[in-house]
């Protein structure tokens, strides 16, 4: 075996699996908490190291080239088998002392997680609580993160998932904003005020049509992609917009609007590794959100 591969350092994969996946050098230094330039030398190292090229750069980032493609899956088994190695050490861990990594969408990090954690390092002081708002899809396999939040029931085999609620989602304005326009009275009249869509992602788009309006971009007054920028509009007066009903009944200053128009829920999933699971401080953490946000 050649000498180079023989001793290939570990991080270089790492970061070739976090570019593939990321698709820019930028994208992958976020992910890892490295800068760019440093992202760009192991890629390079890499390369040299396996005599190859991985990607291509383009205006739009970084593609994987044929060797790239083909090199990939080798690089993410390597990936899972350093996670699931770590999860074994992690499980046969007995302390409760410790790390617990929990990711969550943006929303649900900033909106419902808050007051949860505070309760919960009141009531498991020696557990360390690493939060990672992300409405990317985090791999629990990759250890990316121990406990999950998702909006979906997880499907990767070796992980553990448990549905907690359904979340009502209902159609919101200011009392700033109707002081100001008005307050519609019938759904078919929502287009004729300020409605606050999202920019690139076609979810609200693709559910007002569901109910009759033949909407497009063009008819929201303000678009945003980023969920706690969105619901920070809507409660600056910016417009109607869409939100999770609990979040929003906490606000004194949010009125409800078209109760009972019937508008799919969200499904709250909780999921972690089978390695870790059970582990003291993953097991706590686990309990303590599943009490608090069940439905």
């Amino acid at each position: 075996m050649d000498n180079r591969l023989a001793s290939l350092d570990w991080t270089l994969i790492r970061a070739f699996v976090a570019v593939a996946q990321g698709g820019s050098l930028s994208a992958a230094a976020r992910d890892l908490h490295c800068s760019q330039p440093t992202i760009g030398r192991q890629i390079q190292s890499l390369q040299d190291a396996l005599g190859v090229i991985l990607f291509l750069r383009r205006p739009k980032g970084m593609v994987l080239t044929a060797d790239g493609e083909r090199l990939l899956p080798f690089a993410q088994q390597m990936m899972e088998a350093a996670g699931r190695f770590s999860m074994a050490a992690t499980g046969a861990d007995t302390q409760k002392a410790g790390t617990v990594r929990l990711t969550a969408s943006v929303f649900v990090a900033h909106y419902v997680l808050p007051r949860i954690l505070a309760e919960l390092r009141q009531k498991e002081p020696l557990i360390q609580i690493e939060l990672v708002p992300s409405d990317a899809s985090e791999n629990l396999l990759y250890r990316d993160a121990d406990i999950a939040l998702r909006m979906y029931r997880p499907s990767q085999l070796d992980i553990v998932a448990r549905h907690l609620s359904d979340i009502e989602i209902g159609i919101f304005a200011a009392k700033s904003y109707i002081d100001r326009r008005g307050c519609p009275d019938d759904p078919k009249d929502l287009l004729a005020h300020d409605v606050i869509g999202y920019d690139r992602n076609d979810l609200i788009i693709r559910a007002m049509r569901q109910f009759g309006w033949d909407v497009s971009p063009n008819d929201f007054a303000l678009r945003c992609d980023d969920q706690s920028a969105y619901w920070e509009l809507v409660r600056a007066g910016c417009g109607i917009g869409f939100g999770q009903a609990l979040v929003a009944q906490s606000d004194p200053n949010l009125v409800r609007l078209f109760d009972n128009l019937p508008i799919p829920t969200l499904s709250l999933w909780i999921a972690a590794p089978k390695a870790v699971r059970h582990t003291h401080r993953v097991a706590a953490v686990w309990d303590h959100l599943a009490s608090s946000l069940s439905g």
